[in-house]
């Protein structure tokens, strides 16, 4: 299994400790797919919505817009952008980039999560 670094936030993040991490891995995932479609001026917006087998599920994609109660991280070139909402059921989930033989995707690993499901795309808290 390869290790994977985490990336700390950079100085100009709005808060102290940033409600998540990427990996080093996830975060040239992201820029790649940032520079595939042409989105240079586009974040990562990563939210928690109803749904899945285990109650929450987590989204991503690409977004240009700031709402007034979103929160905004700069990993290493990446914005991160997190509604109030979900903020709560992300604080101290780093978001990794895996390969493994049932295919590659990005995977959450949450503290908050009491019960995931078999293809760790939604949980329970």
């Amino acid at each position: 299994m390869e290790e994977h670094t985490i990336l700390e936030p950079s100085p100009t993040a709005e808060h102290a400790e940033p409600v998540l991490l990427l990996t080093e891995t996830a975060v040239e995932m992201v820029k790649a797919g940032l520079r595939r479609e042409g989105l240079a001026d586009h974040a990562l917006r990563v939210a928690v919505v109803g749904g899945g087998c285990s109650g929450f599920q987590y989204t991503l994609r690409f977004d240009n817009t700031v709402g007034a109660d979103d929160t905004v991280v700069e990993q290493h070139g990446v914005r991160i952008v997190i509604d109030a909402a979900s903020s709560q059921y992300l604080q101290g989930t780093t978001i990794d980039y895996v390969k493994g033989l049932h295919g590659a995707g990005f995977k959450f690993l949450n503290p908050k999560a009491t019960r995931t499901c078999g293809c760790g795309s939604s949980f329970s808290a």
